[in-house]
């Protein structure tokens, strides 16, 4: 029965894609946002609303996992989502993606070429960047004297319980398997079941695990380092110079995060206004500007130089937001695991079980 019931799905989510898109209409004045926390500036929500009159409900998950998981529950009424690359292969697989509509998007010139037509979605049919990074080493170096080169330096015992990790499976677990030396995206039962015994050793060190806002302790003096997101080391280095960001030579994540329309979506025209307004510049440069991870829109760097080039120079100049050519060769991309996700999950649970 429940195939069945996924093939009616399927087949309806097929019939209104080919109408345009869900119901919606250009009069829309509302739009469901379903985000990561702490990545949409207020001001460009504001924004939007003054320019189209449209009110934006901004509801928020703290990973990828959660997004995929509510939506597969059957979570309806959400226009625009921002899932990263991975999943996006997994929502396209199960029909869970809108396809865009691009001629209502045509600030999609303004994306830089790089992070156009990548492998998860080759055509741009499902998505349009929102932004990249990485997922690497933060340390405070006024309370770290010991260089800090790779991942396995977290492991030293004079880190017991000053160690912060991302809440996270995907890029724990993967960041365990790249120091054992293997696939981040390992499938092999021995491989992972060696990764959680390597991160058991670990756990003394772990003072916990924070996806939302994991420069908070670290800014505190709670923790000394540990593994972040980019934006977040730079929001951090930007408040405290001596917390500086390390891609450790064991290589570690590139990520690409998207817009994207749920199949189905209720305001699917309001859904593509407001992505055509996410892209341009001046709009665009607000995200960069509150939360500066590396930025996917080219014209918008051309204006953060022209109007703040104090502002564009931190950000060219600092490994969180623009990686050195010969630091790109050690990143890799988080991939859709297939079956091997359950086991994924076994292992993280029973690691977390016992914080």
């Amino acid at each position: 029965m429940r195939y069945k019931l996924f093939a009616v799905v399927v087949a309806l989510s097929i019939l209104l894609a080919a109408c345009g898109g869900g119901s919606s209409t250009s009069g829309d004045k509302v739009l469901n946002l379903y985000a990561w926390s702490e990545y949409v500036p207020q001001q460009l929500l504001d924004d939007f609303t003054e320019q189209t009159g449209i009110k934006v409900n901004y509801d928020t998950y703290s990973s990828n996992e959660e997004l995929l998981a509510k939506l597969q529950a059957g979570a309806s009424g959400y226009d625009v989502i921002i899932p990263s690359d991975y999943t996006v292969s997994i929502m396209t697989a199960l029909g869970l993606l809108e396809p865009l509509d691009m001629t209502q998007i045509p600030n999609f010139a303004n994306v830089a070429d790089y992070v156009k037509g990548l492998g998860y979605d080759p055509q741009n049919e499902y998505t349009v960047p929102w932004q990249w990074g990485t997922s690497c080493l933060v340390v405070d170096t006024s309370k770290v004297t010991t260089p800090i080169t790779k991942w396995a330096d977290l492991w030293n015992p004079e880190f017991q319980g000053k160690v912060v990790l991302l809440d996270d499976e995907r890029e724990v677990l993967g960041m365990v398997l790249t120091v054992l030396g293997y696939d981040k995206n390992s499938t092999d039962e021995q491989q992972l079941e060696e990764a959680k015994q390597k991160l058991l050793e670990l756990m003394p060190n772990v003072k916990l695990f924070d996806s939302d806002s994991p420069k908070t302790a670290l800014l505190s003096g709670e923790v000394w380092l540990g593994q972040t997101w980019n934006g977040e080391a730079a929001l951090a280095h930007a408040e405290n110079p001596a917390i500086d960001y390390i891609i450790p030579e064991e290589g570690c994540t590139i990520w690409y995060d998207n817009m994207a329309v749920p199949t189905g979506a209720p305001h699917f025209a309001a859904a593509m206004q407001f992505i055509n307004f996410v892209l341009d510049p001046q709009e665009s440069i607000l995200i960069t500007l509150e939360f500066p991870y590396s930025s996917s829109n080219s014209a918008a760097l051309e204006l953060l130089q022209t109007e703040n080039p104090e502002a564009y120079d931190a950000y060219m100049n600092f490994a969180a937001t623009n990686p050195l050519a010969e630091d790109m060769s050690r990143l890799k991309m988080i991939q859709d695991i297939g079956d091997a996700t359950a086991l994924w999950d076994r292992i993280w649970t029973e690691v977390k079980g016992g914080e």
